[in-house]
């Protein structure tokens, strides 16, 4: 499968991502900690799982196009962590309790045995708390290009006034969505861009805004000394443009220890599955065979 390099070619749906999503997710939802926590499934209960965790100020739409590719021999699971798509909000947000709500989700979805865990961004130090603190339910982690970095006292400001920004109000759904850009910008496929940004509005009372909290924003930063020596293996997938550099990687692949390994994907910017969505599918089906198939190992 190729995603095409033209730019026909880029604008028009391909076939793989047509079938994609045509295969409908079931939608289900569980309570954890006071909060309706929602998630959508692929693929019959009672299988090995994949739990797709999405990036900050997303939701588990934006992995309509990737889970039915990972659901061949899979219960492939997408959740909305709280404060974001079409979960509840709550008054504070933490790593702690977002993987609380991961392990919840992996627990009552349908999925036999470990779970592969598949974080974006601030998917990925969900997923990678998720794993230290239940170790047992865990085959391993793929974390998509976390944004670890040193910390400067501009990013604190900015991260603030995020927290306390109002969001605004549209008329319509379609005046919404089409308003929508990833952040940080980048290239993406306009196909993708066009459900992700259809799938991110939703109806208030006074209008159409984006379905995530902005307090989600007042969560405790994350830092290289966050992470202890990792229990269950770890991938860590470098996009080539993305915001984990080449040295916080090697950085954090050594605080994590010798279960963890480093890959890049070449050409893609941050937010993989907008991009390089085919090229993310094959890494996270190399850890799934390693973690799932047969003489699973603990090593890709």
């Amino acid at each position: 499968m190729s995603t095409g390099s033209s730019s026909d070619e880029r604008q028009r749906p391909p076939a793989w991502f047509r079938g994609a999503l045509a295969a409908a997710p079931r939608h289900g939802a569980t309570m954890v900690d006071g909060a309706r926590i929602t998630y959508r499934t692929w693929g019959p209960a009672g299988r090995p799982g994949v739990i797709l965790v999405h990036g900050a100020g997303a939701h588990a739409g934006w992995w309509d196009h990737l889970g039915p590719l990972l659901a061949d021999a899979h219960r492939v699971v997408a959740l909305d962590l709280s404060g974001h798509g079409d979960s509840d909000r709550r008054p504070t947000y933490s790593l702690d309790c977002w993987a609380a709500e991961v392990a919840c989700v992996a627990g009552e979805s349908g999925i036999v045995g470990p779970a592969v865990l598949v974080g974006h961004s601030l998917g990925g130090f969900v997923t990678l708390r998720a794993a230290e603190l239940s170790a047992p339910a865990v085959a391993g982690v793929v974390a998509v290009d976390p944004p670890v970095r040193r910390v400067r006292p501009e990013d604190l400001v900015r991260r603030a006034r995020r927290a306390a920004a109002v969001l605004r109000r549209y008329a319509d759904h379609g005046e919404a969505a089409a308003r929508w850009r990833p952040s940080p910008a980048q290239d993406v496929l306009p196909y993708v861009a066009a459900h992700v940004a259809h799938t991110s509005v939703r109806r208030f009372d006074d209008g159409w805004s984006w379905k995530f909290d902005p307090r989600t924003h007042r969560r405790p930063e994350v830092e290289l000394d966050t992470w202890s020596t990792a229990t269950r293996p770890v991938v860590l997938v470098r996009a080539e443009h993305g915001l984990l550099s080449a040295e916080m990687a090697d950085l954090l692949r050594q605080r994590l220890g010798a279960l963890a390994v480093t890959t890049d994907i070449a050409g893609a910017g941050h937010h993989i599955m907008l991009d390089r969505p085919l090229a993310l599918v094959e890494t996270v089906r190399r850890a799934m065979v390693a973690w799932h198939g047969p003489g699973a190992s603990p090593c890709l």
